[in-house]
């Protein structure tokens, strides 16, 4: 009796995919790039507005260039923002790699685990770096100028120093939890609204038998993933209320993420949770730049640099 014939083709094995130095090193040199070039500007600008809600745009810029011209633009840069540029990729791969790979092995598609594997990585970067990173930021931005008074303003480690012996540990992650939400919020709608404009961009160019998108289509659908996920700037508003060590004397103690919604709503309204949104799409545009326009040279040299193949999607 004659076999007969396997049809059809196995499942294709899920491989728990490896995270290589040159990814590390990509994503660690593309974002201090990004972030020493518009993205501490914007940042400082952004932050700005979120703390002092009464300020226009053109306001938080002349608020900002009166605390030291240009370099009022910079504060908090170094050694935070430089922290949290180099680390925080870094924590997002490993985590996000993981995260994916054990949402597929339960049954998740590629759509669904790629979002579970960056909310989860969006979280993990919140509590390993990001927390401490830009609380102290915050500080920087939107501590008084006691230089006024006569008095040598604090450097940067005192500053960190200070809020360490007075609060520990609670002190220097203040709002860490306003920013595992922004975080996870991020990731998670900048990846599916970044996926549905090129789905829509396929459609108008004709590319829907899964051809290459160009940069310029890249920078397109990953800019309006950034710019649309700026939805959830309440929460970044109240992440910086909460760390902001700007004086109000009704602002409650002890601050939790739903007292400082209460609060930002109760004296600004809903235009009050929305301060800042500028900047941090300009901020979300810049971002997309760098890592999309700028990645595939970045790819190229670090590939030279290490001899080790860049697999990092951007």
């Amino acid at each position: 009796m004659a076999a007969i014939p396997v049809t059809g083709t196995a499942p294709a094995t899920l491989e728990k995919k490896p995270v290589k130095f040159s990814n590390l090193l990509l994503g660690a040199g593309l974002n201090m790039f990004e972030v020493t070039t518009l993205g501490q500007p914007l940042e400082v600008v952004k932050t700005t507005m979120a703390a002092n809600r009464g300020d226009s745009f053109a306001g938080a810029l002349s608020r900002v260039w009166g605390r030291g011209g240009v370099m009022g633009y910079y504060q908090g840069l170094i050694p935070w923002a430089w922290i949290e540029a180099s680390t925080k990729g870094a924590v997002l791969l490993f985590v996000a790699s993981e995260a994916e790979y054990y949402a597929k092995s339960f049954g998740a598609n590629d759509f669904v685990g790629g979002i579970s594997g960056g909310m989860a990585g969006g979280v993990a970067q919140a509590y390993a770096t990001m927390g401490f990173c830009t609380c102290m930021k915050t500080v920087e931005i939107t501590k008084h100028k006691i230089a006024a008074k006569g008095v040598k303003p604090p450097g940067t480690f005192e500053t960190f120093m200070d809020i360490w012996r007075k609060e520990g540990i609670r002190g220097i992650n203040k709002g860490v939890n306003a920013v595992a939400i922004r975080q996870t919020t991020n990731w998670g709608s900048r990846f599916g609204l970044s996926r549905a404009a090129e789905t829509g961009i396929r459609k108008v160019t004709g590319k829907e038998d899964g051809q290459k998108l160009g940069s310029f289509e890249k920078i397109l659908a990953s800019g309006l993933g950034g710019g649309l996920s700026a939805w959830n700037q309440p929460i970044e508003v109240i992440r910086v209320e909460m760390q902001s060590k700007t004086e109000d004397a009704n602002r409650p103690k002890n601050l939790t993420v739903g007292k400082t919604f209460k609060y930002i709503y109760g004296q600004n309204g809903i235009k009050g949770l929305y301060r800042g949104v500028t900047p941090r799409i300009g901020l979300g545009v810049w971002q997309t730049i760098c890592m999309v326009a700028l990645g595939d040279m970045a790819k190229e040299a670090v590939e030279k640099l290490t001899g080790d193949k860049v697999t990092a999607k951007h």
